[in-house]
């Protein structure tokens, strides 16, 4: 146990940017705390703000002797020789031996494979102190997790649940907004209406009033009553589109992804159906060593979206490497794969991408033939909009950012094949919805190694393997 930790007023900022400002709060034992929010928002820091390793925030983090704190960082230094598997054992286990009863994770399920990540999230729902963790895996965050820190527009903000609660609020708290929007324009249009109709009466009563001038009779007064009326509508007016303007403040603030709808270079009724790879009685492996992977039967179609898994160090990203043809690759058995420049690759790391390039003239190099009208409107279409987005370095764009330009490029030369290496590794909820939205719109055959359950499932993936001892074997 322990007793309350005490956040009064919290503030980051940075001469660029401020992450957060004026937070205050307090965390009891017990607590399951996520942090989440857009790569370099200050999430990490504020884990180390919480530990008092961090001396350049503002306010107060009172912190009961009582407390004991474990932490594991994102990037785990230690343990050279290691798996990013052992490496966070190695490091969580240092960590839990000095029995803390509030324990802070830094992306810890970021490099686990399937079997390390089941561990560590047993591992932590049986761990009965506090916990706070910053994450991007969804699955951990849907089952391990009681409240959500939004760090985002420069402040915290604070969720009671997991994941999928905070986000079936924030989609209500947008739906509401969105029907209020709607409703005050309807009202601001019966307004308009309104005049129009009292001035349609002011203009007979006018009439009236001067025939009844004509007759020697009293006037009805029409200017009057119109000019009211007008008086009373722009009242209605500003009130109306004052509460629209702080609406519309509020539906900025809730910061939903934007959606990217990409366009590709062909469609699915373009490629056919037909095998475009197929491996049999094959094996991979390196010069001098036992194969990694032996007795390999695989046939890719061209509608295909097949998943392999397995853990790390299995051979899942060497039979890639075999398919892309490299000369490091000791391969034996029947082999028809896709010309290389039929064949895109996506990895964590965006190494197609050439860091002295910039953005436009990464596109650009795709397709020469494109105007540079042509090349802003499909840069457009993923989001790189302003001048400096667009000349951007690649060297100074973010993880999120360079995925998406990856994206820019297989959209612009559309593969037949697509193959993904635990891409979504490094990337940020909003980042990775991105990715999501268009790889659901591909229309080629995918290849996808990863160790994330939701992932696969949203864009689709139909059938996987797994390398089990090294045997590839249908789930």
């Amino acid at each position: 146990m322990h007793k309350p930790i005490q956040i009064k007023d919290l503030s980051l900022s940075f001469p660029h940017k401020t992450c957060f400002d004026h937070f205050s709060t307090q965390i009891h034992y017990g607590n399951r705390i996520a942090i989440i929010g857009r790569n370099g928002n200050g999430k990490s820091t504020l884990l180390k703000i919480l530990m008092g390793k961090f001396a350049g925030a503002t306010g107060d983090v009172l912190i009961p002797k009582d407390v004991n704190f474990g932490y594991v960082p994102q990037i785990i230094m230690d343990f050279d020789s290691f798996s990013g598997g052992q490496r966070l054992h190695k490091a969580l286990t240092q960590a839990l031996n000095t029995d803390p009863n509030v324990l802070l994770l830094d992306e810890p399920t970021n490099h686990l494979d399937h079997h390390n990540k089941q561990s560590l999230l047993r591992l932590l729902r049986h761990y009965s102190g506090t916990l706070i963790v910053v994450s991007h895996d969804t699955e951990l965050l849907r089952n391990n997790i009681h409240t959500i820190w939004n760090i985002d527009n420069g402040k915290i903000e604070a969720f009671s649940g997991n994941y999928d609660d905070y986000r079936r609020e924030i989609e209500n708290k947008r739906v509401s907004i969105e029907k209020e929007l709607s409703r005050l324009h309807r009202q601001k249009k019966d307004t308009h209406q309104a005049l129009m109709k009292e001035q349609m009466r002011a203009a007979k009563s006018r009439a009236k009033g001067e025939k009844s001038i004509a007759e020697h009779k009293w006037p009805l007064g029409g200017k009057a009553s119109a000019r009211r009326a007008e008086q009373t509508s722009g009242r209605k007016k500003v009130a109306i589109d004052d509460k629209k303007q702080a609406l519309n403040v509020q539906l900025a603030e809730l910061r939903l992804p934007e959606v990217i709808l990409p366009k590709f270079s062909f469609s699915a009724a373009d490629k056919g159906d037909r095998v475009i790879l197929s491996i049999s009685d094959a094996s991979v492996g390196y010069l001098g060593a036992e194969p990694l992977l032996k007795k390999i039967q695989l046939a890719v179609r061209s509608s295909d979206r097949l998943a392999i898994l397995g853990n790390n160090a299995s051979g899942k990203s060497t039979l890639v490497k075999a398919i892309l043809e490299n000369v490091n690759v000791v391969k034996s058995g029947s082999w028809l794969v896709p010309k290389t420049s039929d064949i895109g690759y996506l990895d964590q790391h965006y190494d197609t991408l050439l860091p002295g390039k910039s953005v436009c003239d990464t596109i650009a190099a795709c397709m020469p033939t494109w105007t540079h009208a042509e090349v802003r409107r499909h840069l457009n279409d993923f989001l790189f909009r302003k001048n400096e987005e667009v000349n951007a370095p690649i060297a100074q764009l973010s993880g999120g950012e360079k995925a998406r330009l990856c994206l820019a490029q297989i959209a612009a030369i559309t593969p037949k094949l697509l193959i993904l290496d635990e891409i979504t590794n490094n990337l940020d909820l909003e980042s990775k919805a991105h990715v999501i939205e268009v790889l659901k719109e591909y229309p080629g055959a995918m290849f996808v190694i990863s160790h994330e359950d939701a992932f696969l499932k949203e864009i689709g993936i139909k059938d996987c393997y797994e390398s089990v001892d090294g045997i590839l074997k249908k789930c």
